[in-house]
């Protein structure tokens, strides 16, 4: 099978808005939640979120592409620059016929719409739509930004399933290379959903953290008293690369992607399954790919949204893995992020290559009472990050609809 490595990595985060400013503050323990800023929410029963701090579309973007763009494919550009960046990458000189990009994103431009639609409703009932309104909205449109900007003609396209999208997204660029079909994707996630539309529908269905009075303390993965998720928003973006294209351009190689598990709940329209019967199947099938055991995983970077059904089918199904005695580490990052929803899968999958890259495990925090069921069963470091030496890292999400998908990445080695 060929080899399929990570070459470049860009992050825009509540928590930090480069690679390294998010993965020194994920080790800190830094929350990025706080009070919306983006629109009044006297009238929402939540009202706290992770908003990216400090990004001004003007200074990264011209007027014409801000206009053309929603927030979601924003930060998708200013991830994936960044990644290329990183990863020192010219596509000049490369066989742009052989790079893809598959990018996720699980609600597209949804202030876009809920902008439209607004102004439309409010109107004389005259339809004043931007030419650009279609375009704005497309879940796959970011796909295809990306590739037109850099004239990347290789396979190219959004997969969408939920809050699973980003590592859907992944996976499907890991088995592209593999089957050779490319030699290089550019994948990733983004999402811009902070919004009264989703905001207003997240906490109906009763999903969301309304510790409104603590907002950095709201997300508390495995905390008995945990109540919800709290929104987030961002990019993770990651270059996947076969090996010996990689080596052949002197690329610096961060990591490696070695299996990825799909799956469904087949249970619930929001709801997981109460034993994680889909998060078992996943993950299974991740480590069946990479021809790994349990006992080979180190670190599981968990979905944990903080929403008390979610995290314990989470943890049944990582016991029923793992076993009760397995050392193996866990942590939320979300506690930090917050839930970032298509995207999550992205930077989450940036923090599981630094951690197996630093030999340090990002914490969960806020987390003061674990689940009594489970607290003594897994390592849970909280509060601050915790060096580890470690080779295998697995990465799980899950979306509405039952959608899962585990991936596994490996610490770099020539061998």
């Amino acid at each position: 099978m060929r080899r399929v490595v990570v070459t470049g990595m860009g992050a825009l985060t509540p928590i930090g808005n480069t690679l390294e400013d998010f993965w020194k503050n994920l080790q800190d323990g830094i929350s990025g939640a706080g009070t919306i800023t983006k629109f009044n929410t006297e009238k929402f029963r939540s009202k706290i979120a992770c908003e990216v701090k400090d990004f001004d579309p003007k200074d990264h973007f011209h007027v014409k592409e801000i206009r053309k763009y929603d927030p979601f494919s924003q930060y998708a550009l200013y991830a994936v620059d960044q990644a290329l960046t990183n990863g020192h990458i010219d596509f000049e000189g490369l066989n742009k016929d052989r790079i893809g990009v598959i990018w996720g994103s699980g609600n597209g431009g949804i202030q876009s719409f809920q902008d439209q639609m607004k102004e439309y409703c409010e109107g004389d009932g005259t339809p004043r739509f931007t030419p650009f309104f279609i375009p704005r909205i497309l879940v796959d449109i970011a796909s295809g930004i990306i590739s037109i900007k850099y004239g990347l003609r290789g396979v190219n396209f959004c997969p969408v399933s939920a809050c699973a999208t980003s590592n859907t997204a992944l996976i499907e660029a890991f088995n592209y290379i593999k089957w050779d079909k490319a030699d290089m994707i550019v994948s990733g996630g983004s999402e811009a959903a902070i919004t009264e539309s989703a905001m207003g529908g997240f906490a109906s269905a009763r999903a969301l953290s309304m510790r409104n009075d603590d907002p950095k303390t709201a997300s508390r993965p495995f905390d008995v008293n945990r109540d919800g998720f709290v929104m987030g928003e961002g990019a993770g973006a990651i270059i996947l690369e076969e090996y010996e294209h990689a080596k052949k351009r002197g690329a610096t190689i961060y990591g490696e992607v070695v299996g990825g598990g799909q799956a469904a709940d087949a249970y619930h329209l929001t709801g997981t399954h109460p034993d994680g019967d889909g998060a078992v199947l996943g993950m299974k099938e991740a480590m069946r790919e990479a021809g790994l055991k349990a006992e080979d995983i180190d670190y599981v970077n968990m979905h944990a949204t903080s929403t008390p059904q979610g995290d314990n089918s989470e943890l049944k199904a990582v016991e029923r893995i793992f076993g009760t005695d397995s050392k193996v580490s866990v942590s939320g990052t979300k506690s930090m992020t917050g839930h970032l929803l298509g995207a999550a899968g992205a930077i989450e999958g940036i923090a599981s290559v630094m951690a197996l890259k630093d030999g340090v495990v990002p914490p969960t925090i806020n987390t003061e009472e674990i689940e009594p069921e489970f607290k003594n069963k897994f390592d849970f470091p909280l509060g601050k990050g915790k060096k580890k030496e470690m080779m295998y890292a697995m990465s799980n999400t899950f979306g509405f609809g039952g959608h899962i998908a585990s991936i596994i990445f490996k610490k770099y080695t020539e061998n």
